[in-house]
């Protein structure tokens, strides 16, 4: 499979969908497969919360696969023989793409707390740039999981005219109010870290890595669910030579510790208030009166909208909420619920319900 890593540079003024703007910004993206001589094989792939760029194949430094490596590949659910992958990585994130650690050309420092929020809609107008500097006339199908999945949604209601097929996977069009006094928490967690600097961390050279890992403990319990729990750890008790710590002394409780600290170590807090911010303010339906079925109406894409029995965090209800609204609004839109044994995480693990699913949408609806 031909992998390639790239960046497109938009060197104008971006406006944002909230009024602001920043001056300019930097895409890091991949690209799996090639991209046909009509350039009409093109999937645009959307990752969520704490994805990255690297969707597939296997990272040479940290020999770690991407995290959609069982989707993405010749002969898998998008099979790169045949089509052109592109996986960017999301504006405000820290993968390399423009976000609050990249420096402001204004002040030439990291942007930092200052880093303009931003919107769902301002994610896929990027991406859309980069269609164009592509020369892609229409995606035959943009995906992607949770927040990846609400890009997708967003995808056929904002450019209706350059997708063919959206694949809306354990997403919503509305988080709850719940989903957002937990983002809320972690926020706090985060900036009461004493390394937080009131966000201004990188420049005072400090990282508030106390308060990433847990509000990314707190995250991860959200991301999984209680069968997944109790089938992986139940109450059992942790060796007591592989402990992170000795207040440890149950195996979840070292499990989360170290999913913490992994992720602290790479993962930047500013982007990490500010993704959560966006989560949040999601909401497609904003722009038509919250009227989910005059937003769709915009659609003509056809969508799959898929759901996993075991996500308390984006639960089955969401989505055939969307089904029904897409329905409403005359959209061809498929339904399905699968079993998941990873809760909201399910969306990243491959079986072959879920590969067919994909597949079959792909190459047959």
């Amino acid at each position: 499979m031909k992998i390639q890593q790239n960046s497109f540079e938009y060197k104008e003024s971006f406006h944002l969908l909230n009024g602001g703007s920043i001056p300019g910004f930097e895409l890091v993206y991949e690209t799996y497969g090639e991209l046909n001589p009509n350039k009409n094989n093109a999937v645009l792939v959307c990752h969520a919360f704490s994805g990255s760029h690297r969707a597939a194949g296997v990272d040479k430094e940290t020999d770690k696969p991407g995290w959609w490596n069982e989707f993405i590949g010749p002969n898998k659910a998008i099979d790169t023989n045949k089509y052109f992958v592109v996986s960017p990585n999301n504006l405000g994130s820290c993968y390399g793409s423009t976000g609050p650690a990249t420096l402001n050309p204004a002040t030439k420092k990291p942007f930092g707390k200052d880093f303009p929020l931003l919107d769902v809609y301002d994610w896929v107008a990027s991406q859309n740039l980069l269609r164009k500097s592509l020369d892609i006339q229409s995606w035959e199908m943009v995906l992607g999981g949770s927040l990846g999945g609400m890009q997708a949604l967003e995808w056929s209601i904002s450019f209706p005219e350059n997708i063919k097929k959206a694949g809306i996977i354990a997403a919503t069009s509305l988080i709850s109010s719940q989903n957002i006094a937990l983002n809320q928490v972690a926020r706090d967690i985060i900036r009461k870290d004493i390394n937080f600097e009131d966000g201004d961390y990188l420049i005072a050279n400090k990282k508030p890595r106390d308060g990433l890992r847990v509000a990314r403990m707190l995250g991860h319990i959200t991301y999984l669910s209680e069968s997944n729990f109790k089938n992986r750890f139940g109450r059992k008790l942790q060796d007591i030579n592989n402990k992170i710590d000795s207040s440890i002394n149950f195996e979840v409780e070292n499990y989360l510790r170290y999913q913490g600290e992994k992720f602290s170590e790479y993962f930047d807090a500013n982007s990490y208030i500010l993704l959560t911010k966006i989560m949040d303010s999601f909401n497609p339906a904003g722009r038509y009166n919250d009227n989910l079925v005059d937003a769709l109406r915009h659609c003509k894409a056809k969508l799959l909208i898929l759901s996993f029995d075991d996500d308390w965090l984006f639960p089955t209800e969401y989505s055939k909420e969307l089904h029904f609204a897409a329905i409403m609004a005359g959209i061809n839109s498929s339904f399905i619920e699968l079993s998941g044994n990873n809760g909201h995480d399910s969306f990243l693990y491959a079986n072959e319900e879920y590969v067919s699913a994909i597949s079959n949408f792909l190459n047959h609806a």
